[in-house]
């Protein structure tokens, strides 16, 4: 493709800029952090070591009382923070809860508070929990409080396991590994989780191997995701990036024909070419469209014709009617 080199050396001096900045900004905090602190303690005095926690619970020196940073507190609150960052998320209110669980979004654990009021919502719940296999920890308000940060819970809620997410070189393998022509979404800075779930349902509903997201500047894999998905999340791969561009690159280098949906572009979304053979379609947002250097990776980009009153589609709807386009034109 034209001017391909370019781009690959835009992408280059990218990519060094920031993993530049982001080590001479950690190094710079954690000097400013050691100063005035004295020599750096053993191995087996420093409570989130290795060799502290292998200390037997009488050994001298080992803070049990858990106050201040060697305490047991500080321990569990670290082991919060990385069950945060891991992916945990939280569905509160019985309304929300009940549709939850009926959508089928998978659950890691279900609570219900002591002594909260019976209405027909609750006894729904119950129902399907007992019903499903679903079981109920029980637990006071003060607890659920503090699990869903002083959320308005209605007294229960459900706490979801993170998503375990495809790497694309994964899904690029099952993709061509599959009987039929390979087909594969990639969403473009698609920040609505209800679009990216919708775009996930489509995708179910038309065949494809699987969803590419990026890591950054991208919908995740929430509550709202697994809801709006009914239940296609479950059937449907989704695969993260840390760079989309490398990744159209490598998919279309592996024969993938990269179709980028644009409102402006000539093409008919029906015209894509090599439609019978592996097709990676890439849906940008609504606003925005596709990125700059995500038009560069594209083989070719297509538009949906559609009424000059209309600026543009939601991007969920355009993934389905590509879809839908791709799979008719292969018969």
């Amino acid at each position: 493709m034209p001017g391909n080199s370019a781009r690959k050396g835009a992408v280059r001096k990218r990519g060094k800029g920031i993993g530049s900045g982001n080590t001479a900004g950690s190094g710079g905090r954690v000097r400013r952090g050691l100063e005035g602190k004295g020599p750096t303690p053993k191995a087996e005095d420093r409570p989130y070591h290795k060799a502290y926690r292998k200390r037997g619970p009488n050994d001298p020196g080992k803070t049990t009382s858990g106050q201040g940073r060697g305490g047991d507190r500080g321990r569990d609150a670290g082991r919060t923070r990385t069950a945060t960052r891991s992916g945990d998320d939280w569905v509160i209110g019985r309304n929300p809860v009940l549709e939850a669980l009926q959508a089928g979004l998978p659950v890691k654990r279900a609570y219900v508070a002591d002594g909260v009021e019976r209405d027909d919502r609750l006894r729904d719940i119950l129902r399907y929990a007992a019903d499903h296999g679903i079981a109920l920890l029980q637990s006071t308000r003060a607890e659920l409080d503090r699990l869903t940060h002083g959320a308005a819970h209605q007294g229960v809620a459900l706490q979801l396991p993170p998503y375990e997410y495809l790497h694309p070189d994964d899904l690029l393998a099952d993709a061509l590994d599959a009987p039929d022509p390979a087909l594969v979404v990639a969403c473009d800075s698609i920040t609505d989780p209800r679009n990216l779930g919708a775009i996930i349902r489509s995708a179910a509903a038309f065949g494809a191997a699987g969803v590419i997201i990026p890591e950054r500047r991208s919908a995740q894999m929430t509550a709202a995701t697994w809801k709006t998905s009914a239940g296609a999340a479950a059937r449907v791969p989704v695969a993260r990036a840390t760079n989309l561009n490398r990744t159209l690159r490598q998919y279309a280098d592996a024969g993938f024909v990269v179709a980028g949906l644009a409102g402006e572009a000539d093409l008919d979304v029906a015209g894509i070419p090599g439609v019978d053979g592996p097709v990676l379609l890439v849906v940008g947002s609504e606003g925005e469209g596709l990125a700059r250097l995500v038009r560069e990776n594209c083989d070719v980009l297509v538009s949906i014709p559609i009424s000059s009153d209309v600026e543009s589609l939601n991007a969920s709807v355009a993934a389905s009617i590509a879809l839908y386009e791709v799979t008719r034109c292969r018969g």
